[in-house]
């Protein structure tokens, strides 16, 4: 069984590579990306199947070499349920791929780049090791960069020099974290480090690394106020590849941040968790605003993203059981509907004279479309948090656990920003099908399918009006968080 914490990373990227030798053959080389993800997914779901199942993470020792000295790849709860979330994010992004009318996407290059970043995102979720997380978060850079680079946006390749240039930033954060941990305690190994950081926390370069190992996280996740590369970046992408950029590539900050709290800085998780319920709440605000008042629906998304991932630092902050576990349930809400409501902005801009997501450019372009406005509009009740959608069990589980948590000032500032939500996302759709079509404008008679998108809401949906597994396995998840002896014991053993 060890097998499956390893399949889900070695698939892509193996496939990635046999992608390449099918680049004078498009059909079959998209057809070939699409079922290696499909298997990848399967393969990641079925290593959370098992975990769960059995109660014991799947941990695998690459070269038989022994933890803390080797590689080591950990599929617990935590792990498993971030790898299936991005991964099904991942195959929705391929399936849009796939009915996208993008010059991009019609490069040889595209899609062994893609699978490149799906099996460095899963990668990063399931290493048990900080050098090796550096190592998956640079080909995350490398191959999003790329991706953006040769969009058919003429902002691309500016944007991701932008997104270089910053995650360059974030990766010396990390390298430093890594020295300054190796030096006071000999090993890279995240077990291993929380066994010796709990044991022994008082040598002077464990709070510079425990800061810059945060400065890397808050980079990757793009919170406030290190989210400034985020929104250039995620609008200048080809619109697949945005969908995944935008919610799921950025859950890298918050599965570090969860394993910051409740694994390597036990101790300090204190005043970790203060920080991140102010950024948390700053970011409610700050995206929800910038959401109102931006000229573009993709960069409205973009800016949403900021706020919604407020919502789910502000639970991690609050730390408790409830709150943790409304904090997952959050991020995987978010990582499906925002993906859904990306690609349904990109689908309606495929439409334009000229693609582009600005509102004068699409204003009244809904009227051709009406599946995609309820899509829209679905899409947009579950960021809100309003029934039945998914979105709603989730915020409502946040407050809940903000009242039990008595933690009421926060819960205010975060309550009222809620309502900016509901701001944006009926401007946009009143922009976009209410508005009447400018008498000049030509829509084009084909653009991107909707069965992505269709697919993610429905999940969505299925999973606000039949909630129960999601808790369940959150709380589970949130269970095994709280006892990081038992991550120490199953990855070093005794």
């Amino acid at each position: 069984m060890s097998a499956l914490v390893v399949l889900p990373v070695v698939i892509p990227l193996t496939a990635s590579a046999v992608a390449v030798l099918l680049r004078t053959h498009h059909r079959l080389q998209a057809a070939w990306a699409f079922g290696t993800m499909f298997t990848s997914f399967i393969c990641s779901g079925a290593l959370l199947w098992s975990v769960w199942s059995s109660g014991a993470p799947v941990v695998y020792q690459v070269g038989n070499w022994a933890a803390p000295f080797g590689i080591t790849l950990v599929g617990d709860l935590l792990s498993a349920l971030m790898a299936v979330m991005c991964q099904l994010v991942l195959t929705g992004g391929f399936l849009y791929a796939l009915g996208c009318r993008d010059q991009c996407a019609q490069y040889p290059a595209f899609y062994p780049i893609f699978l490149m970043l799906a099996g460095s995102l899963t990668g990063a979720m399931l290493t048990g090791d900080l050098f090796n997380l550096f190592v998956f978060a640079e080909l995350l850079v490398f191959s999003g960069a790329a991706l953006t680079a040769i969009s058919d946006d003429k902002f691309g390749t500016e944007a991701a020099y932008k997104y270089f240039y910053i995650s360059f930033i974030a990766s010396i954060a990390l390298l430093l974290t890594c020295g300054s941990l190796y030096a006071s305690y000999g090993t890279l190994n995240i077990a291993d480090l929380a066994r010796r950081i709990a044991a022994d926390p008082s040598p002077p370069l464990l709070l510079p690394a425990m800061a810059l190992l945060m400065v890397f996280f808050m980079v990757k996740g793009a919170v406030v106020p290190f989210h400034f590369w985020q929104p250039d970046f995620h609008t200048a992408a080809p619109t697949p590849v945005h969908a995944v950029l935008s919610s799921v590539v950025v859950k890298l900050g918050i599965y570090g941040f969860l394993r910051m709290t409740t694994l390597l800085f036990t101790e300090q998780a204190e005043v970790i968790r203060s920080i991140l319920v102010v950024v948390g709440a700053v970011g409610v605000w700050f995206g929800g605003l910038g959401a109102v008042g931006t000229h573009d629906a993709k960069r409205m998304l973009a800016y949403s993203t900021l706020g919604q991932l407020g919502f789910i630092l502000v639970g991690i902050g609050w730390g408790t059981p409830l709150a943790l576990s409304a904090a997952l349930v959050y991020a995987f809400n978010h990582s499906l509907l925002k993906a859904a409501m990306l690609m349904l902005a990109g689908s309606v801009a495929s439409y334009a004279p000229v693609k582009t997501a600005a509102f004068t450019a699409i204003t009244g372009l809904g009227k051709k479309l009406p599946l995609a406005g309820v899509l829209f509009m679905l899409g947009g009740m579950g960021l809100a948090g309003i029934p039945p959608l998914n979105g709603f069990v989730a915020k409502l589980m946040l407050f809940n656990s903000g009242l039990d948590a008595g933690a009421y000032v926060p819960l205010a500032v975060i309550g009222l920003a809620g309502i900016v939500t509901v701001v944006y996302i009926f401007r946009a759709f009143q922009r976009i099908w209410w508005a009447p079509l400018p008498a000049d404008v030509k829509p084009k008679p084909h653009g991107d399918r909707l069965v992505a998108p269709a697919f993610l809401i429905a999940l969505s949906l299925i999973l606000g009006i039949w909630a129960e597994p999601l808790i369940a396995l959150s709380q589970a998840t949130v269970t095994w968080m709280t006892s990081p002896e038992q991550y120490v014991r199953a990855v070093l053993g005794g």
